[in-house]
């Protein structure tokens, strides 16, 4: 399979990937300068860079590589740890440089409302590609969402079964009703969506959550929900909400722990019941 094939298949599949290259070699080595190995966010190779426990050790890297999208440079001397070349002791040292293959985050923004489209405006403009789901025809559109990767406009079961979000994914649910939000939060929790947010009062959000638990859907389903929705920072109007929102989807994918403070089933900021109806 060629490497750079595969990198094309795997951006297609809005999947983030990690190439290591050795890029600096002394004395004898297991491989040759240049030498390449795809690392697939599942842990999984394309090419490879010798073999052995630096192999190993190359793609325990790439891993954190495509979690934190930032690059790595990675030393192996084989002198001082022989074993690293799979027993054949050649001696020599190398450095494998490790980059990210990042893609564009894909946004699935259930709700084509004032706050859903302020948020689509602010989310296409940071890199974000927005795919809009609203049952409603008149707001899902191409004249109020031009720059869209995609619109559906359908039922929400039919829409779900349309999308299959990935890890690198980010759901928000802005459905014009309660039973609608939890139709959708009830799909997210079983995909592996690196962020699921759901707008609403915390008294809304706490209902849900039980209701979802009783049904069956296990607490540690929910780890990756934001509820409610959005950093707080006072945000009123819904150009404000969308910011609060956008902003800690950012903080989610750049890893900055300090701007979440909350889990949704830990201590949900008490703060968003100012978004109960402005969906």
């Amino acid at each position: 399979m060629d490497i750079y094939e595969e990198i094309v298949r795997l951006r297609q599949q809005g999947r983030t990937s990690a190439l290591a290259t050795i890029v600096n070699t002394q004395g004898s080595i297991p491989s040759f300068s240049a030498a390449k190995m795809l690392v697939r966010d599942d842990g999984s190779i394309v090419g490879t860079i010798g073999g052995g426990g630096a192999e190993y050790e190359v793609i325990q890297a790439a891993l954190q590589v495509i979690e934190t999208e930032k690059p790595s440079l990675v030393h192996f001397d084989l002198n001082k740890k022989p074993g690293l070349d799979a027993g054949m002791v050649c001696g020599g040292s190398l450095e494998i440089y490790v980059e990210p293959i990042v893609v564009a985050p894909t946004l699935y923004l259930f709700g084509a409302g004032h706050v859903g489209l302020s948020t689509y405006r602010i989310a296409q403009s940071v890199g974000f590609e927005v795919i809009v789901i609203d049952e409603r025809d008149a707001f899902a559109n191409r004249e109020r969402f031009p720059l869209a990767k995609d619109i559906i406009a359908a039922e929400l079961d039919a829409a779900t079964a349309m999308i299959k979000p990935s890890s690198s994914s980010y759901i928000l649910i802005f459905t014009p009703s309660h039973l609608s939000d939890m139709r959708v939060l009830r799909w997210a929790t079983g995909t592996p969506a690196r962020y699921i947010g759901m707008m609403g009062s915390k008294r809304k959000v706490i209902g849900i959550f039980q209701e979802l638990q009783n049904e069956g859907i296990p607490a540690e389903n929910f780890k990756a929900v934001r509820a409610p929705v959005g950093l707080d920072i006072g945000a009123q109007p819904p150009e404000e909400i969308a910011i609060s929102v956008v902003a800690e989807m950012i903080a989610c994918r750049r890893r900055c722990a300090a701007a979440l403070p909350h889990l949704c089933l830990n201590t949900p900021a008490a703060t968003n019941t100012r978004l109960r109806d402005v969906a």
